[in-house]
This record gives structure tokens, C-alpha cells and sequence, in this order.
């Protein structure tokens, strides 16, 4: 066993022993509303938007982006679960603003193995068989955070299983100040039109 998961499974104990009433939280999120946001580490939704377990829908990936999973995660969060406002949240400082569709193409063609950013770029550091896989996939990366959260409020707001009434809101989290900075762009375009 790895020492990571050991270090898991010895916080999950740790968890156990105060779990109290979680057992009975409902399954739809108390205050009704979900977050689209980064996988980053440094990103702690709960902290940084004050939840606590049973709150609101968390949906992370790369960038936060308004891939198409995302989305499908956002209508099963409103339409079986009640959830009633949406937040896009990106952030400064991105790992998804370091490399475009070509470079991840690129190294993913040239090997499967962790590849590493210096001042040159990225480049490769282990071998191995590559896949050319990684052309047919749009990695959603971003060259503008506020562009980009606008992109993705306009990609759900113009989703056709995406109910108007939903308001939509656009941020950006720095991750120097832990301030969240409004998008007004954003947030206007994703108004709710109808109730």
C-alpha cells in the first residue's frame, strides 16, 4: 500500500469518528444551488463560498469549464435535484493557461508519461508509445480567464436542456486573495429570462 493511500485511509477513520448526523442529509443540496468550477488544489469551494456537506452541487474539472459533462452534471443538478442558481468559478493563475490543444497534442503524441513546464515550455521528461488520440479531443484551454468564464455562461445559457429561469453567475477566483471577482458580462448574460 502507498503512502498516500494509507494517509487516506487514516483520515477517513478520522472522519468516521465525527460523522454524526451527516447520515442524514438529504440527497437534492439544502441551499439549492451549484458550483462549476477548477480541479485545482488550491481551489477549496467549500471554504472559499462558506459550505458545509449537504449545501450545494460541486462540479470540478480542468479549467471549471462548461464541458459537455459539466453540463450534463448542472441539468440532473436542477432538473432531478432542485437546484435553482448556478456560479462558474475559474481562477488566476490556471495550469490550463500554459499550453494550447496543439502542445497537449503534441506531448501526448510523443508519450503517454507525465510530461513538465520550465521556462522553455512543456516538454516530455519520460518515454514511451504516445497516442495521436489527443487531436480529436478539445481540451478547452484558456487564453483569457474573464473570456472564458464569459464562453462557458454563454455555453450553458444557449444549452437547449438548459431552463431560462436559471440564473447564471460568472466569477473568477484569485487565488492570490482568495477574493472572488465578478464577471459583470458574465453574470448579465446569464440573467434568467423567464420564471
Amino acid at each position: 500500500m502507498s503512502q498516500i493511500v494509507e494517509e487516506v485511509l487514516a483520515a477517513n477513520l478520522n472522519y468516521i469518528e465525527k460523522f454524526g448526523d451527516k447520515a442524514n442529509l438529504t440527497i437534492p443540496p439544502s441551499r439549492r444551488f451549484a458550483i462549476l468550477t477548477c480541479m485545482d488544489a488550491r481551489l477549496d469551494p467549500a471554504k472559499f463560498a462558506g459550505l458545509a456537506e449537504g449545501d450545494a452541487h460541486v462540479i470540478r474539472n480542468a479549467g471549471g469549464r462548461a464541458s459537455d459533462d459539466a453540463i450534463r452534471s448542472l441539468v440532473i443538478s436542477y432538473k432531478l435535484l432542485g437546484t435553482r442558481e448556478w456560479f462558474v468559478i475559474h481562477h488566476t493563475n490556471c495550469g490550463m493557461e500554459t499550453f494550447t490543444n496543439e502542445i497537449i497534442s503534441n506531448l501526448l503524441s510523443n508519450s503517454l508519461k507525465t510530461a513538465k513546464l520550465d521556462k522553455i515550455g512543456w516538454s516530455d521528461i519520460g518515454s514511451g508509445a504516445g497516442s495521436d488520440e489527443g487531436k480529436f479531443i478539445n481540451w478547452l484551454t484558456i487564453d483569457d480567464q474573464a473570456k472564458s468564464v464569459y464562453a462557458d455562461v454563454q455555453r450553458i445559457r444557449l444549452h437547449p436542456l438548459v431552463p431560462q429561469e436559471i440564473p447564471i453567475y460568472g466569477y473568477i477566483y484569485d487565488v492570490k486573495t482568495g477574493q472572488l471577482i465578478e464577471i459583470p458580462e458574465a453574470t448579465k448574460l446569464g440573467q434568467a429570462t423567464k420564471s
